[in-house]
């Protein structure tokens, strides 16, 4: 019989709620006519705007080649715009995916909430986000070494 590390737990527990919370997501996003995805590239081309499409991968979930797929389906839906300045892209919201964004964010921000809060109470929290940064920062290192 195989013995798991401590760490290789967690981290599947870590792969499993992700997997979960975006399953979660997705359902409830349904009603808005997105996808956490989407959500997720909107909301930073709405924080960000306007970002180059080489940033904007750098920051969603999506992976590269799907980063592009995905902007070109915004952008056929009339969410985003794309601009081409020599070799850059530069990402903007247009007017209906601001729209969006204001008719979507709170009623998401206030289901991912909801699970936190259902369930963790509010030290749980803090010390969670704590350890999920200090992961976070060691990986984003790792990635650069």
């Amino acid at each position: 019989m195989r013995k798991s590390t401590l760490g290789s737990l967690i981290w599947l527990r870590i792969a499993r709620f992700t997997h979960q919370s975006n399953l979660l997501s997705n359902e409830f996003l349904k009603q808005f006519g997105i996808t956490t995805a989407q959500f997720d590239v909107l909301n930073q081309v709405f924080t960000y705007q306007p970002i180059m499409q080489s940033q904007l991968a750098v920051k969603v979930t999506v992976s590269e080649g799907g980063i592009s797929r995905m902007l070109t389906r915004l952008e056929q839906e009339g969410y985003i715009k794309r601009k081409q300045d020599w070799k850059n892209k530069w990402i903007t919201l247009a007017s209906k995916g601001e729209d969006k964004m204001q008719e979507v964010f709170e009623h998401q921000l206030t289901f991912q909430t909801s699970i936190f809060n259902d369930c963790l109470t509010e030290e749980e929290q803090k010390t969670l986000y704590k350890l999920m940064t200090k992961l976070q920062k060691h990986t984003e290192n790792k990635m650069e070494n």
